[in-house]
Order: C-alpha cells, then sequence, then structure tokens
C-alpha cells in the first residue's frame, strides 16, 4: 500500500480565506435546495388557484415527491461519475442541470409540466450532494471536518429563508401577484445558480481524489497554490509536518460494483445499517413537514396564502442555528454522543408537538415557534446524517456512497412523505395528520439507538484513519497518529 503526505498538508493547514471560498461555493448547493423546497412550500396554495396552475393539494404533494424522486436518480447517476471523473466536472455539471430545469418551472402551464420540471431539477440537486459533500470533507481540516459540514448542511434554511422572502415579495399584489410572481420566483434561482457556476470554476479539483487516480504531479500542484494562498494571507509559514505523517493511498483503478457491495454490506455492513438508519428517519421527517408546511398553515390555521412566508423565517431560523450551534459539539464531544442526542431529542420534540396539534391547543405563530424548537435539534441531527455517510466510507467509492444512501434513504423516507402528508391534510382531519408526525418521531427514535450503538468515531481524524482505502491489507490495524489529531 502506497502512501503520501497530501492528506495530512490539507488537515495541517490553518483557517483561511481560501477555505470560506470552498465553503461559499460549495455549500451553495443546499441553499439552492432550501430556496426550491421552500418556494414550492411557501406558493403551494398559490398554486391551487384556477388563475396559476389550478393543483390540487394531492398534486402539490406528488410535485413534491417527484422533485425527491428526481433528486434520488440524480444522486445514483451522477455518484458514480464523481468517483470516475473527479468532483469538479461534475459540481459544474449537476449546477447547470439544476440551473436549467428551475427556470424552465416558470413556464409550465399545468401539472403534468411543472412535476415534470421539478423532477430534472431534483436531478440536478441530488447530483450536487454526491459531489459536493465528498469535495467538501477531502478539502476541509480534519479538525474542524464536523463542524463545517453541519454548518454548509444546515446552510440550506438559508436558502429557506430567501426562498420565503421571494414568495413574500414576489406574491404581494403590489408587487407581482400570485399569477406573475410564482414564475418569477423560479427564475431568480436559475440567475442565483449562475452566479455561482462562474464562482465554482475557481474551485480545485480534490487533491485527495487525484492521488487515488494516480495523477500525483497535478494533486501536488494544486496543494502548492492551496499552501501558498493560505501562507499569503496568513502571513505566517505553516506549522510542520509531524513525523510519519504520510498516509495511506488507494490503488488507482475504480472499483467494481461487486467490490462496492463487498464493502458495504460485509466490510462496513455496521456503518451501512448506521447511515441507512440516519438517512431514512431524517429524510421523511424533515419531508413530511416542510413540503406540506403551507398547507397545513393554511387550512388548519386559516393563515392568508400571501402570508405563509412570514412564518418560514422562525423556522427557518432554528434550522440555520442548530448546526451553526451545535456544530462544534461534533468535533469536541463527539459523533457518538451528539448523533444520538439530537436524534433522540428531535424526536420527543416531534411527538410532544404532534399532540398540541391534534389537540388544538396551539394557533399559527405557537405552532410555527414550537416546530422552530424542534428543528433546531433535527437540522443537526439531519446535517450529522450527510457528515457520517460523507467520512464512513473509502474514498475511492465515497461519492458513489452517499449517492446510494441518499437515493435509498431519500427514497424510502422522502419520496413518500409529502405525497403521504399532502393525502392525510386533504382529509381535513387532525387526529390522521398526527399520525405521520408519530411515524415520522418513532422513525428517529429508532435511529437514535442505532446511532449510540454503531455511530463511528471520526471526530479530528484524517479520512483515511476513519476508512482506509480499498486494497489495505489490514484496515483495523492502522493506529490513529495523535500528531495528526489536531485541537478539538
Amino acid at each position: 500500500m502506497a502512501s503520501h503526505s497530501i492528506p495530512a498538508r490539507l488537515d495541517r493547514l490553518p483557517w483561511s480565506p481560501w477555505h470560506w471560498r470552498v465553503v461559499i461555493a460549495l455549500g451553495v448547493a443546499w441553499v439552492l435546495d432550501g430556496l426550491e423546497v421552500t418556494i414550492v412550500g411557501s406558493i403551494g396554495s398559490v398554486l391551487e388557484r384556477g388563475d396559476t396552475l389550478g393543483l390540487g393539494a394531492a398534486q402539490v404533494g406528488w410535485a413534491g415527491s417527484l422533485y425527491v424522486g428526481g433528486a434520488v436518480l440524480g444522486a445514483l447517476a451522477f455518484g458514480r461519475m464523481a468517483d470516475r471523473l473527479g468532483r469538479k466536472r461534475l459540481f459544474l455539471l449537476t449546477l447547470v442541470v439544476y440551473m436549467a430545469a428551475t427556470m424552465a418551472t416558470a413556464f409550465t402551464g399545468g401539472f403534468w409540466g411543472f412535476a415534470a420540471c421539478r423532477f430534472v431539477t431534483g436531478i440536478g440537486i441530488g447530483g450536487e450532494y454526491a459531489a459536493i459533500n465528498s469535495a467538501i470533507d477531502e478539502l476541509i481540516p480534519a479538525r474542524v471536518r464536523g463542524r463545517v459540514n453541519l454548518a454548509i448542511n444546515g446552510s440550506f434554511w438559508v436558502g429557506a429563508a430567501l426562498g420565503a422572502l421571494l414568495s413574500l415579495v414576489l406574491l404581494d399584489e403590489r408587487v407581482l401577484g400570485p399569477q406573475l410572481g410564482w414564475r418569477v420566483a423560479f427564475l431568480a434561482g436559475g440567475v442565483l445558480a449562475l452566479a455561482i457556476v462562474l464562482v465554482r470554476r475557481y474551485v480545485p479539483e480534490s487533491p485527495r481524489w487525484l492521488i487515488a487516480r494516480g495523477r500525483t504531479e497535478e494533486a501536488e500542484r494544486i496543494l502548492m497554490d492551496i499552501e501558498n494562498s493560505v501562507r499569503a494571507s496568513s502571513g505566517q509559514p505553516l506549522a510542520e509536518l509531524p513525523a510519519h505523517a504520510a498516509l495511506p493511498v488507494g490503488r488507482t483503478r475504480l472499483p467494481t460494483m461487486g467490490e462496492v457491495a463487498h464493502v458495504l454490506l460485509r466490510r462496513y455492513r455496521r456503518r451501512s445499517a448506521l447511515v441507512l438508519a440516519l438517512m431514512v428517519s431524517q429524510a421523511f421527517f424533515y419531508n413530511a413537514i416542510f413540503f406540506t408546511y403551507a398547507l397545513v398553515l393554511t387550512r388548519f390555521y386559516g393563515v392568508g396564502e400571501a402570508d405563509v412566508a412570514l412564518y418560514i423565517f422562525p423556522f427557518a431560523a432554528g434550522n440555520v442555528l442548530g448546526p451553526l450551534l451545535l456544530g462544534p459539539l461534533f468535533d469536541r464531544i463527539g459523533r457518538r454522543v451528539m448523533i444520538a442526542a439530537t436524534y433522540a431529542l428531535s424526536g420527543v420534540g416531534l411527538a410532544l408537538t404532534g399532540l398540541g396539534f391534534v389537540f388544538d391547543v396551539l394557533d399559527a405563530t405557537t405552532q410555527t415557534l414550537a416546530w422552530s424548537g424542534v428543528f433546531f435539534l433535527a437540522s443537526a441531527a439531519a446535517s450529522s446524517a450527510y457528515l457520517t455517510v460523507s467520512e464512513v466510507f473509502p474514498l475511492e467509492m465515497r461519492a458513489l456512497s452517499i449517492s446510494i444512501f441518499y437515493a435509498v434513504g431519500t427514497g424510502v423516507g422522502g419520496f413518500a412523505a409529502p405525497a403521504l402528508f399532502g393525502a392525510l391534510i386533504a382529509t381535513g382531519s387532525r387526529g390522521n395528520v398526527f399520525v405521520g408526525y408519530a411515524v415520522g418521531a418513532a422513525l428517529v427514535l429508532v435511529a437514535s439507538a442505532i446511532a449510540w450503538r454503531y455511530a463511528v468515531d471520526a471526530e479530528c481524524k484524517p479520512l483515511e484513519h476513519v476508512a482506509p482505502p480499498l486494497g489495505a491489507d489490514e484496515p483495523d490495524r492502522l493506529a490513529v497518529n495523535p500528531a495528526a489529531r489536531g485541537p478539538a
């Protein structure tokens, strides 16, 4: 097994403006997803109007499910390509797919056209996840990987707030009104994506991926440019590498699907079970609530169509603050304790909030505040699911692993949830809707128990120690180098 110092050199870098540029350029994938989901959530009732698309509640729910279904397909299609062709090519291609589809949504005239565009938009977003999460973990220093990953995943809710603001302004009769405002909202997402395409051109390919593909000279050149940028911004020399800093490097060929199956189902079967539980439960939990958020507010609490966006701001604030404030604890206290705790508390919180809903003791404001508190915890929990899947499998199949578990988890937990809740809400029964909330709470409580038992203590460890590259003869004997851990 060959070794190389490039991983250790990336992990020893101090935080710098270069890291901020990477986080902003790549992390916007979550902002775009939040923007898309929130626009649809905010205008769901508007799309039911006869002078817009004339959709029914169930059709709004199915449009959400088709978006998620597209994301599943996109993850599977582009995940393998990200391991084969590289992170950079894919995070540019998937963003272009998203941009074209979301702009096309603005020109649809009925359910089928709208649903088709939502499906293709989902394909672009799903493809983003595999390439983006791989690149972020491979470029960010190990000592802060947890908090950075959680903060980036939590930026979904920055997009949610932006989508709510766009909806609030554009649907106002004094601005554009419902008939035209919803179309311009989708166009705005495409314009933002175009700007990000230009920014991403300057994000380099992952040096870790390059050395795994045998392109060592290119990896060295890119890393030297990164080191020069960091050194120039800090005005200080970089820290010396610790002795024996070289880490194992994988083989240069892409693993076959049979080898991938062996790793997931045999070598790391407990990790696979853990990731599956985390992904399925958080997908159902989130998609059940948020894709039908507007319908609950308008049908059960009498909130006006144009005012729905106002109730998304506190909800989004809780979701953004959760990963930001709790994220450092995932590096300090550790993955196992924090994943289990955030999942368990989210489940208990949703169950209690659901009881308040079914017994009609909450109004629109208190319901929103209760959900904001629950999702302060749930946002950190859901983000930790993406962190886990991106760091516990070998580099040679990292993007594919992300895509597989995203696809399965989201397909099972996310595809069914919007359609199910759309149908439950259409019955007009609070009791029926509560059943959906109870299922979501039960799923995350089960996931919490699995995390407590099987979560990987990956905090502050190089990726190559968390999951040794394929071909390592004795992966379980690879000891963590204390000198490489860095401060918590």
